[in-house]
């Protein structure tokens, strides 16, 4: 099963979206969920808002903790990724990702 995590609702700042975000894999988790869909939305700066690089930053610090698995940047959420597919091969309902293959910078997906 795949979880949708909504970052951008209510415009949080970065540090509600990290306890947010946090809460939210566990909750996943708890609902035996196979991988996460972030959505952090790209920024209206034009090179990536601060939501989007805090989130993914926060992922590796999760990652590094053991939290969560590989995870992948929307802009790079595409078969011929290397994380993508291990992905895929994890959670095959990601197959049918409306975004894969878009390069959507406003998304990322994590494996728990």
């Amino acid at each position: 099963m795949v979880k949708i995590i909504n970052l951008e609702a209510g415009m949080p700042t970065v540090e509600q979206a990290q306890v947010r975000l946090l809460s939210e894999i566990r909750r996943a988790r708890a609902e035996r969920a196979t991988a996460v869909k972030i959505i952090h939305g790209y920024g209206s700066s034009g090179v990536g808002g601060k939501l989007r690089t805090a989130m993914r930053s926060y992922l590796a610090q999760l990652r590094r903790g053991g939290k969560v698995g590989c995870y992948v940047a929307g802009e790079d959420w595409s078969v011929f990724h290397s994380e993508a597919r291990e992905l895929l091969s994890s959670c095959p309902e990601l197959k049918r990702d409306r975004d894969l293959e878009l390069g959507n910078p406003g998304i990322t997906i994590a494996l728990l």
